[in-house]
């Protein structure tokens, strides 16, 4: 198939995660990076340009310029699609005129700044018949392909209670205040929302849950907090879950909880049996059974599902897992962008987080700091 061709807004170099998505995007093959406006800063942008082995005639000053002036070229020229890896404030406006210009796009999470940006870009989405995905990363991990499927097959009977956790202790300290780029941005209003660890890694977590169950959350109580010094914004939440079978749940982030790195796990049990997973520990799925032994399950092992298997691009026994997760996301955004490129038909559910799910997660947002506001009261997404 033919090698797509990426433009990158913001990740310049020094940038975690667009190196990160630089890296996820050229593990399977499919696509190169062509262009990009790396920084606010042109002078930036043009260094990191050449410092990624790009022209300094693909290096722009800013997305404005780069969708202007991509699209006048030839379509063999021209950039496919744009990656944007920009703090949340940045990732509506570059969204919406890439698709008005012709451009898919993929995009970091949470999709928007508000509730009303997400939905106006749906509607954009919708009309525009190009790819939009979301990088929910967990979502491409083999293991949570497996667990997955075994709920949709019913093997582990009805779904009852789920309980899933992000605990994270990078923000423990007031960080942001000694100039810590990732910190100082998070904590801001302006740029990161209404909701701040909400935002960055609970939105990962409700996505986690409904993508895994194929359940969604119906209403929620939730109880945020800021412990740092001064923040306005939410560095700790703990949330009850009810979802639209009836099931029952509970939620909790923070980056306020001292000493975890990135403890990730999901608990959900049926009526037949549970399944448990950690990041941590991704390629281990953990299944308990009513009436037989405790199962583990392994990338590429035996009993492996074939939704699952087909994702494993190494033998049994090695690990993967960060960065390949994104990988899969962009693997599977690739060939979706190629089928439509060809003129094929699009996909009624592709298997990578689309505007749907950014629009959940924003609902999500909303609904959590409304029943914070209110005494923990229950609000329906």
């Amino acid at each position: 198939m033919t090698r797509l061709k990426m433009g990158m807004i913001g990740g310049g170099i020094g940038s975690f995660i667009g190196d990160v998505h630089r890296k996820a995007a050229s593990i399977d093959g499919m696509i190169d990076l062509v262009c990009g406006a790396f920084s606010s800063s042109e002078e930036k942008s043009i260094a990191s340009a050449e410092t990624l082995g790009i022209s300094k005639q693909r290096a722009y000053a800013n997305y404005e310029q780069m969708l202007i002036e991509e699209a006048k070229l030839p379509e063999k020229e021209r950039m496919d699609f744009v990656a944007i890896v920009t703090p949340n404030h940045m990732h509506f406006p570059p969204a919406k005129m890439a698709l008005e210009h012709g451009f898919h796009v993929i995009c970091d999470k949470p999709m928007t700044l508000t509730l009303e940006e997400a939905i106006e870009l749906e509607t954009i989405v919708n009309s525009s018949e190009k790819v939009f995905a979301l990088t929910h990363n967990y979502t491409g991990y083999p293991m949570v392909k497996q667990a997955k499927t075994m709920i949709s097959k019913g093997d582990l009977g009805a779904i009852r209670k789920i309980n899933v956790q992000y605990l994270q202790g990078w923000l423990a300290t007031s960080i942001e205040k000694t100039g810590q780029k990732q910190a100082a941005w998070r904590v801001d209003p302006s740029k990161s929302g209404i909701g701040g660890a909400l935002g960055d890694i609970g939105t990962h977590a409700e996505n986690l849950v409904e993508y895994i169950s194929g359940i969604q959350i119906s209403e929620l109580a939730a109880d945020l907090s800021a412990f740092g010094d001064g923040r306005v914004l939410d560095d700790d939440g703990n949330i009850l879950l009810r979802f639209e079978n009836g099931a029952k749940g509970t939620m909790s982030f923070s980056q306020i909880a001292t000493g975890e790195e990135n403890n990730l796990g999901i608990k959900i049990y049926g009526t037949k049996g549970s399944i448990e997973w950690y990041q941590e520990n991704p390629n281990e799925l953990i299944v308990r059974w009513l009436d037989k032994p405790k199962q583990i399950y392994t990338p590429g092992g035996n009993g492996g599902y074939p939704e699952a298997s087909e994702y494993v691009r190494i033998p049994a026994g090695h690990p993967e897992g960060y960065l390949e997760g994104f990988a899969t996301i962009y693997r599977s955004f690739a060939l979706e962008v190629q089928n439509i490129n060809s003129g094929g038909i699009p996909s009624n559910l592709p298997d990578f987080p689309t505007v749907k799910d950014g629009l959940r997660g924003m609902k999500f947002i909303y609904a959590c700091v409304e029943s914070s506001k209110n005494n923990t009261a229950w609000t329906k997404i």
